[in-house]
Parts: structure tokens; sequence; C-alpha cells
């Protein structure tokens, strides 16, 4: 059985898919992008405030489904410059703590609204 989580603490989705799906001990968080939740748009100031606003919206999700981001098994980060990596690493270091999850870094081309950061996660629900 699954069970939608929602929370109006982060962006609504824009697109035919639930903010994070839980099923049994594991929720599915979908792709945060750097939205805020409140005005339903990119964030300014550049890599470090769109991967904080992405930090955010993912910890937001996290708390609506009982947990929080050192709850995170697995993150998948999504950048269009690969260059950035080092930021993702140092703003990721102020969120998370050891043991950090496991995660993959994966370049693409583009992403929803033209931003340049994405990410997803899976989390253990009963940690």
């Amino acid at each position: 059985m699954k069970t939608v989580i929602h929370t109006a603490a982060a962006p609504a989705a824009i697109g035919t898919y639930s903010q994070a799906v839980r099923h049994g001990d594991l929720v599915f968080l979908s792709g945060q992008i750097p939205l805020d939740p409140a005005t339903m748009e990119v964030v300014d100031g550049g890599i470090a405030a769109q991967v904080r606003r992405v930090f955010d919206n993912l910890s937001a999700v996290c708390e609506a489904a009982g947990g929080g981001l050192d709850n995170i098994l697995k993150l998948n980060v999504f950048l269009t410059d690969m260059g950035d990596f080092p930021v993702v690493n140092e703003i990721m270091g102020e969120y998370f703590t050891q043991p950090y999850p496991a995660r993959a870094a994966v370049g693409v081309a583009a992403l929803p609204r033209g931003v340049v950061v994405e990410m997803e996660a899976v989390l253990a629900a009963n940690a």
C-alpha cells in the first residue's frame, strides 16, 4: 500500500507527481528544484542559494513524512554544470551529519524551469 506525502512547506508539484510516496518504511521523495514554496518562483542568488533552497524543500518533505534529512538513505543530485559540484558538497555539509547518505551526482543538459540543480531522495521512515 502506498501513501502520498504532501506539505505546503515545500513547492507544490508542477506536474503529474506527488511530493513523496511512502511504501512500508521507505519514502520516495520526488525531485525538488529551488522553488520558493510561497511564490513558486525560482530563488535568486546563484548556485549556493539554489542548493540551499533545494535542501530546505527536501527537509520540509522529510518532516512531513515523519523524518528529517538525516533519515535519507540515498540522495541523487542533478546538475547542469558539474563544476558546481564543490558547492553542493560544501553546502551539504551544513545540512547533513555523518553517516552521510549514499549519493550520486549526475550531469544533465537541462532541468525544469531552467534551474541548475535538482535533488531526489529515498528516506527511511522509521529510522
